[in-house]
């Protein structure tokens, strides 16, 4: 299978999930994400007319921003957790941080913002997996009060990674996240992976993130 080819099976992922939901699929943008992946593949998913990349790493997202820097419409998409010593390499180049959970990153990242302010999504570790990073959803409303002072940067949304395994055993985390966004008055969710984003559309995603699906393995 190729880029384009699994591009192609995850829109139709989407589509049929957001049928089944009673959405429009064109509510919800396909993040196709790339890390550690070679830029060749994302330059074939750019000939497939894909423009939306998730990087983990915010060193490795520098550095593809700069290689590909020629391809116009790229919109680079920061996945992974985030020290604040990197924050500069983020704020530079990304359409969007989606792993918000620390006061002091966002600082960070506003000082070193020079255009628009950055879309933020804020990490919720819904099920409280200490494998996983993002703030606890007790403590999330006085994350939100700090977050909304900082200037450069957008609060946007919310963002989780439910544990790995049966996607059915995701829905409640998404649920979860989805009541959580309402109540602070957030419309984005950026929820759902290759394994689980027919039921992360299904529960409201607004933005999934998949790699497997279109690149296959990483090296």
């Amino acid at each position: 299978m190729d880029v384009a080819e699994g591009l192609a099976q995850v829109r139709a992922q989407i589509a049929r999930a957001a049928e089944r939901a009673r959405r429009d699929p064109a509510g919800v943008e396909l993040v196709a994400v790339s890390k550690r992946q070679p830029s060749a593949l994302i330059r074939e998913a750019y000939a497939a007319g894909h423009r939306a990349f998730g990087e983990n790493y915010a060193q490795e997202l520098r550095d593809k921003a700069a290689e590909l820097a020629e391809l116009p419409d790229l919109r680079w998409h920061a996945i992974g957790p985030l020290q604040t010593n990197k924050a500069k390499y983020v704020a530079a180049v990304a359409h969007a941080f989606h792993a918000l959970d620390r006061a002091e990153v966002a600082r960070e990242l506003g000082r070193r913002r020079l255009e628009d302010p950055l879309p933020c999504y804020v990490e919720v570790n819904v099920a409280g997996e200490d494998s996983k990073h993002g703030v606890a959803p007790e403590a999330l409303a006085d994350l939100l009060a700090e977050l909304q002072e900082v200037p450069g940067i957008v609060l946007v949304g919310l963002m989780t990674m439910p544990p790995w395994g049966d996607p059915e055993a995701a829905r409640p985390h998404f649920r979860t996240l989805r009541g959580l966004a309402e109540r602070h008055g957030l419309p984005g969710l950026s929820m759902g992976s290759t394994d689980d984003v027919e039921v992360a559309v299904e529960e409201g995603a607004t933005i999934v993130r998949v790699g497997r699906s279109i690149f296959g393995e990483r090296p």
